[in-house]
C-alpha cells in the first residue's frame, strides 16, 4: 500500500504547497512512484504548480521527475446513494486511482477546515504541518498565555488531529506520525524565535507531534512557481553554479526529507 503524506493546517500562507511540491519531487527523484492530490479546490495552488511544470517541460522539451497529479472526479448528486457522503466518495475515487501505482501519495490540503481536509487527515500515515515562526500561527496548534510561555490548551486543529488519531486507532490502523515544520524561521536568534521553540517543545510533549526544520524565507521559491520548478530541477535547466542561498535551501530540503523518516527513503540528492 502507498504511504500517505498529508500536508495540512487550517491557515493559509504557511507554505503547504511549496512543501508538498518539493517533497513530492524529491521522492520522485529518489526513484519512488509518487502521486499527488490537491484538495484546495478553490485556490488550487499545488495543481497550478503542477500545471506550470507540465507546460514548461513541453515548451523546453524536458522530462523532469515529478509526481503524477490525480484530480478529484466530478460526481453528480444523483449518482450519490442515500446517506453516502459525496466528498468521501470523490476522495476515495482519487485514492483508488492513485494507490495501485504509487509508493507515496502526497495530499495538499487547503488553509481552511473543509470536509475533504478532515477526511484526508484521517488517511494520513505522515501528517506534515508547516508553521510560520510566529505566535499568530502557533495559535493554530494551541492557545498560550499573554507571554507565549505557558500552553493553556490545544486548538480546534489539534483537536481534529486527535480525533483522526482516535478513529485510526479504532480501525486498527497505524498511528499518524505528526510532524510540525518550523517554516520561514529568521536567521537571527531573536527572543520571539526562542519563545516559539520553547512553546513548540512543550506542546509537542503534550499533544504528541515531532518538530522538524522547514524552509527559510527565500525569494527562489516565488521565482520557481511560474515554471513549476523546484530547487532540485535547477541543474537540469542549465543552472550549473548554485548560489549560497540555493545551496542552503537544498540542504534544508535534505534535512526535511531525513526528518520525516519515511519508509525506504534515503535523502541522496
Amino acid at each position: 500500500m502507498a504511504h500517505i503524506i498529508v500536508v495540512g493546517n487550517e491557515k493559509g500562507g504557511a507554505g503547504k504547497s511549496t512543501v508538498s511540491m518539493h517533497l513530492a519531487t524529491a521522492l520522485a527523484r529518489l526513484g519512488h512512484r509518487v502521486s499527488a492530490i490537491d484538495l484546495d479546490l478553490r485556490q488550487r495552488s499545488f495543481g497550478r504548480y503542477a500545471d506550470n511544470r507540465a507546460r514548461f517541460m513541453a515548451q523546453e522539451g524536458l522530462d523532469l521527475p515529478g509526481a503524477r497529479l490525480v484530480d478529484l472526479p466530478g460526481i453528480a448528486p444523483a449518482q450519490v446513494d442515500p446517506g453516502e457522503n459525496i466528498h468521501e466518495r470523490r476522495l476515495a475515487a482519487a485514492m483508488a486511482e492513485a494507490g495501485p501505482d504509487s509508493d507515496f501519495i502526497v495530499i495538499d490540503c487547503p488553509g481552511a477546515h473543509t470536509p475533504l481536509s478532515q477526511m484526508a487527515h484521517g488517511l494520513a500515515d505522515t501528517l506534515v504541518t508547516p508553521l510560520n515562526d510566529s505566535f499568530i500561527d502557533f495559535d493554530l496548534l494551541a492557545h498560550t498565555d499573554s507571554d507565549g510561555l505557558k500552553v493553556l490548551g490545544p486548538s480546534v486543529y489539534s483537536e481534529m488531529v486527535w480525533n483522526a488519531r482516535q478513529a485510526r486507532a479504532q480501525a486498527g490502523l497505524r498511528p499518524i506520525d505528526w510532524v510540525v515544520l518550523r517554516n520561514r524561521v529568521g536567521a537571527q536568534a531573536m527572543v520571539n524565535k526562542e519563545k516559539m521553540g520553547r512553546a513548540l517543545d512543550a506542546l509537542a510533549k503534550r499533544i504528541g507531534f515531532r518538530v522538524a526544520p522547514g524552509f527559510n524565507e527565500r525569494v527562489i521559491f516565488r521565482e520557481l512557481f511560474p515554471r513549476g520548478l523546484t530547487l532540485l530541477d535547477l541543474r537540469d535547466i542549465g543552472v550549473r553554479q548554485l548560489n549560497i542561498s540555493n545551496i542552503a535551501a537544498r540542504q534544508e530540503l535534505r534535512d526535511l526529507v531525513k526528518a520525516l523518516n519515511l519508509p525506504g527513503v534515503t535523502a541522496r540528492f
